[in-house]
């Protein structure tokens, strides 16, 4: 892995033209998944064309707003990763959401597998479901998410060092790996056993339809039953043989991970409003964590719901505009 990796993250990250920045970042035949309704898409081109055109005609004056970016190596590849906003004067429609004609945020995160200073491997997370809620059209009151439009949006690391921070030594990296890694295995355990690995204080920034939870006792009270909505509930760093992470891999005291999906189960309980159907869902799910001492402290998460929820034989697009 070398630098240039993230260097090439920075340059189009920062270029003021993102369809030539498109072009220069990405490969001609990069395979580039983005979340629900854009879905996969053809290379350089096919991410111009599906995901910046229409997402900067629906922004006037687009901007773009990262507070982490990540670079390291999984399974023999090297993978950049950012989180951040994209924000714009709402003034058309993006994918059925209605504008606003005022200043709107959505919720970015994506991972990029590098080849010479390119991008032959993408995918890209947004948050919907929050521009839905910011903007009053988000169709399931059942989401415990509900207020996050009055909220408004995430905040970035409480350290602030999620673009710039000294370099970390080989083994805080590999030990900040090791550590989400083994917390991930605990999840969905009887006792739950994933606890021992987070401040008390943690907060987890979850996606909009969900909410996000300061401190482990609240974190607790959506996380398990969230589970239970889901028999054999399992993730892409269980070995379930179902899902996989695409990438995982930490820098210095921030790891991330992604999976394109990462989570399975059996919906056998109720999910945002959804009866029970005993349909196995596939669920795609990516993570940034903020490690402080030996706990976890800081979690950012985003889950293509939108995708879940048509798994399940609801449409939230199809929802919003009728």
């Amino acid at each position: 892995m070398t630098r240039s990796n993230l260097s090439s993250l920075q340059d189009f990250i920062t270029n003021p033209d993102l369809t030539i920045a498109a072009e220069l970042f990405f490969s001609d035949d990069a395979k580039i998944n983005v979340v629900h309704p854009v879905n996969a898409v053809a290379g350089a081109a096919g991410y111009r064309n599906d995901f910046i055109t229409p997402l900067s005609n629906a922004f006037d004056l687009l901007h773009r707003r990262d507070y982490i970016t990540m670079e390291g190596s999984f399974e023999g590849h090297d993978w950049v990763s950012a989180t951040g906003y994209y924000c714009g004067h709402f003034h058309q429609p993006l994918w059925g959401i209605k504008p606003t004609g005022a200043l709107a945020h959505l919720r970015f995160g994506e991972f990029h597998r590098m080849e010479d200073g390119r991008a032959v491997e993408s995918y890209v997370y947004l948050d919907l479901p929050e521009l839905m809620i910011a903007t009053g059209q988000w169709p399931i009151a059942e989401s415990p998410g509900v207020h996050r439009g009055f909220t408004g949006y995430l905040q970035g690391p409480q350290t602030q060092d999620g673009l710039k921070r000294p370099a970390a030594s080989a083994d805080r990296t590999q030990s900040s790996c090791d550590m989400v890694t083994e917390m991930l295995r605990a999840l969905a355990t009887k006792d739950e056993a994933w606890r021992p690995y987070w401040h008390d204080n943690m907060v987890w920034y979850g996606p909009a339809a969900f909410g996000t939870f300061i401190g482990i006792e609240r974190f607790a009270e959506f996380q398990v039953p969230f589970e239970s909505a889901f028999e054999g509930w399992s993730g892409g760093a269980s070995g379930n043989g179902m899902t996989v992470h695409a990438t995982r891999f930490a820098d210095g005291d921030y790891i991330c991970t992604a999976g394109w999906p990462s989570l399975t189960g059996v919906h056998v309980k109720p999910f945002l409003g959804v009866p029970a159907t005993n349909k196995r869902v596939f669920i795609r799910v990516c993570d940034w964590w903020r490690r402080d001492g030996d706990k976890l402290a800081e979690n950012w998460v985003f889950v293509d719901i939108p995708d879940v929820l048509l798994q399940l034989g609801y449409d939230v697009f199809k929802e919003i505009a009728t």
